[in-house]
């Protein structure tokens, strides 16, 4: 468990320490551009907890994403209140045009590996131009934990995996106020009993509102509307914070969902926040221009 911490630490210590190439907020945070009217900035990452926003990346950049999630603050003094677990996800994202970013990760979290592609079909524009900007995204997950010994592990490969596929769709009313809609359905292979759904669709809703110039409160949340599901999983509430320091941006999070993958949070959570099981985490985003440009 130390050697976790010291991993962490260290590696926070190494990416605040970087030198800072680009300040980030040409990524995300940039002024409406006069030529072009196109709003920039709807929110300060591609995240906006656990789940993605309508940000991409510029062509030639990549994006490094730690993310984190202690254990529940209801787990007591023993635990040091989720201090003394963990998850987390490490991911990376590229920019292979404006528009199109490409991503891979692996969370510890049954040991998941997950890949995706995202488009920005359409981008708000200034006055009677386009009102919202309009990003398409699609996941596959795939489990390789080993299957439970009581199972037989008599499962095919095709049922390690899970699919997600979301439209996301978001307008900056001013420059402290974003709010996005989520439409989301989760595709599973392989699903615990009968009963229980194999397409979870869920309407995911947030937003962000500026506090400062670097500062933002986050919040998200996804309402479950497949009726298997509702009975037996809950719907997942983020809030937090986004803090901006030239390369990088922190989020700091509270949440009743474990995972940072699709698959998790929204098909499978069972965290109520009335109880206690609450994550506190981090999402720690860095990016590096690889083509050497000035500006995104």
């Amino acid at each position: 468990m130390r050697k976790r911490y010291v991993l962490i630490i260290l590696c926070c210590l190494a990416l605040h320490t970087a030198k800072a190439q680009d300040d980030l907020l040409q990524l995300a945070e940039s002024s409406d551009s006069a030529a072009t009217g196109l709003v920039t900035g709807t929110f300060k990452a591609t995240r906006l907890a656990n789940g993605h926003s309508v940000e991409t990346n510029g062509a030639g950049v990549l994006l490094f994403l730690i993310s984190h999630r202690f254990g529940t603050l209801n787990s007591g003094a023993y635990e040091f209140f989720g201090l003394d677990q963990a998850t987390i996800r490490l991911g990376l994202e590229y920019g292979l045009t404006d528009r199109l970013n490409v991503g891979i990760g692996r969370s510890s979290l049954e040991k998941t590996y997950d890949g995706f592609l995202k488009y920005k079909l359409l981008q708000q524009r200034q006055g009677m131009g386009m009102p919202v900007t309009l990003t398409l995204f699609t996941s596959a997950a795939i489990r390789t934990l080993d299957w439970p010994q009581e199972s037989g592990g008599n499962f095919d490969s095709k049922h390690r995996f899970s699919y997600t596929y979301q439209a996301l769709l978001a307008r900056k009313f001013t420059e402290r106020l974003s709010l996005q809609l989520s439409p989301t359905l989760v595709h599973r292979n392989l699903v615990p009993t009968r009963h229980d759904d194999t397409d979870v669709y869920a309407l995911g809703a947030g937003g962000r509102f500026k506090i400062t110039k670097h500062t933002s409160f986050n919040a998200e949340y996804y309402y479950l509307l497949s009726s298997h599901t509702r009975e037996d999983f809950r719907n997942a509430l983020s809030l937090g914070f986004d803090i901006e320091t030239g390369g990088h941006v922190f989020q700091l999070i509270f949440t009743n969902a474990q995972g940072m993958v699709e698959k998790f949070f929204v098909p499978q959570n069972t965290g109520y926040w009335s109880d206690g099981d609450i994550y506190f985490g981090f999402n720690i985003s860095r990016v590096f221009d690889l083509k050497g440009k000035e500006k995104w």
